[in-house]
């Protein structure tokens, strides 16, 4: 009897309807599909790079993409030698100077910061500014030992420099240089040095034969528009600003940029950083900056008749592992994007922007007004935390604190103000969340690792999310947000596309 009992007992409980317990697996289900476990061990630094996840496609050029403070770096010192990464709080600080660049791009306010590049807050920008990052390992130049014979830079044979055919002997594909990638920058740049070494690990113009400095009155030079920094001995002169105050400065020229082992481009015009104060970090981890926006300096435009005006990017899950970045249009049945018009601002035409409409948690649409994402949001590869409108970060919160509400709270850490206290607990039950853009049906489903970040030392996690003071501030698609997602800008058919689950 005891054995028939329980069962008699439920059926009793739910109705005595076979019926039920087929409505109470499937509420099950149903639970199941609004939720996912993130196991707050893989959030933890690792010294060893696993690689990549999924394997990118070999269709079209594309490049490993990593965090150049991860074990994933070539100049990664794991182990005793690995320093300490910076708090939490620090990378919040910083990321906060990210998001205000961001917003005053796309007011339309390039002005530069007043103030002393010494200042503590630039000081904490070059020294942490690097985790905020993704770098790409590229080439540039053709160069000489100093055993082989050298004739200097090669002449400029145009109005526009483009480098000639340099001295004869046999050139090596370049140097190597890590470059962060930026979508919110139009003029790309490296750091350049005199070097005496005859191997020498980094970009030295003078002992490249196809690299030439842009003539002050070249098309090139007039074209840089607010970039334009004068000129020196008849070489155009750059200037990109930064949050804080110049980045960077020194000689535009050109030379041979080489991204794969199949492809390059020749003649790609670049600043050479002379500024040894620039405000981004240049300890050996990254040497410049790759700009991906939209003007007319950008990787973009200046390979657009190669591969077309399009590229995409995957960031990796976790430091330890690749993602990839891809210039082209990815093509095949397995590159199956959910697509949202690309928008363009007039007073920011450089950033790229879409329509965010509305977001989800656990499956259930926010009650948000639609005014409340009156203004673009802004896609950036540098920003960490994606910033939402005020009234629809409250609503987010909200939601998210009920699906959380089995977990202890934890103080707030800087900006962000829903924090949990993870001590003891392994794997986490996390509500998903998606983002609605505008389009057919163009829903974004969030990784597990683009909703929380935290699982250091003291075992706290935050919402991955924060709010601009009010809601005419445009939002910001942070980096965070974008993990394991290839996010394809392609501005030829001005389109932005998401494709889950692709590193």
């Amino acid at each position: 009897m005891a054995v028939v009992a329980l069962p008699l007992l439920l059926l009793l409980l739910l109705g005595s309807s076979p019926t039920a317990l087929v409505a109470v697996a499937a509420d099950g289900e149903h639970e199941a599909a609004q939720f996912t476990v993130l196991d707050m061990t893989l959030l933890k630094p690792h010294d060893a790079c696993s690689g990549h996840r999924v394997t990118p496609s070999q269709n079209g050029s594309w490049v490993p993409l990593y965090h150049p403070l991860g074990p994933c770096s070539p100049s990664f010192k794991g182990g005793a030698a690995r320093a300490k990464p910076p708090s939490l709080a620090d990378l919040l600080r910083q990321d906060q100077l990210r998001a205000r660049h961001i917003h005053r791009m796309a007011s339309g306010d390039f002005r530069v910061s007043k103030g002393s590049r010494k200042s503590p807050v630039w000081l904490e920008e070059s020294q942490i500014h690097n985790k905020q990052r993704m770098g790409i390992d590229v080439k540039y130049g053709s160069q000489f030992s100093r055993q082989q014979v050298m004739h200097g830079p090669a002449a400029a044979t145009d109005d526009d420099g483009g480098g000639g055919d340099g001295s004869s002997g046999e050139s090596s594909p370049g140097v190597t240089q890590t470059v962060v990638l930026d979508t919110a920058s139009d003029v790309p740049w490296i750091n350049c040095v005199p070097c005496a070494l005859a191997e020498c690990p980094y970009y030295d113009p003078s002992r490249s034969t196809t690299y030439a400095a842009f003539p002050c009155n070249s098309t090139a030079c007039k074209q840089l528009g607010r970039y334009a920094n004068g000129c020196v001995n008849n070489q155009c002169q750059y200037r990109v600003n930064s949050t804080s105050g110049p980045t960077s400065s020194g000689t535009y020229g050109s030379d041979v940029l080489t991204l794969d082992s199949h492809n390059a481009i020749t003649g790609f015009k670049f600043g050479c950083n002379n500024n040894d104060n620039n405000g981004d970090d240049s300890s050996g981890n990254n040497n410049g900056i790759m700009a991906l926006g939209r003007g007319a300096q950008s990787l973009m435009a200046q390979a657009s008749s190669t591969y077309g005006n399009a590229f995409s990017y995957c960031i990796p899950p976790r430091d330890s592992e690749k993602g990839f970045f891809r210039i082209g249009v990815p093509g095949g049945a397995p590159y199956m994007f959910v697509t949202t018009p690309m928008l363009t601002d007039r007073r920011s035409p450089s950033l790229y922007r879409a329509a965010l409409v509305g977001i989800s948690v656990a499956g259930e649409r926010l009650n948000v007004p639609p005014e409340a994402f009156a203004a673009s949001a802004v896609l950036d590869s540098r920003t960490a935390l994606t910033r939402l409108p005020l009234t629809a970060y409250g609503a987010l919160r909200a939601a998210f604190r009920d699906k959380m509400a089995a977990y202890r709270r934890a103080p707030a850490t800087e900006e962000m103000d829903t924090c949990y206290n993870f001590t003891g607990v392994r794997f986490v039950k996390l509500p998903k969340v998606a983002l609605v853009f505008d389009g057919n049906n163009a829903v974004v489903e969030l990784d597990k690792y683009g909703i929380l970040v935290g699982g250091g030392e003291d075992d706290h996690g935050c919402l991955a999310f924060t709010a601009n003071s009010n809601d005419a501030a445009p939002a910001i698609l942070g980096n965070v947000q974008q993990k394991t997602i290839e996010v394809l800008h392609d501005v030829a058919d001005r389109n932005i596309g998401f494709r889950r689950l692709a590193c």
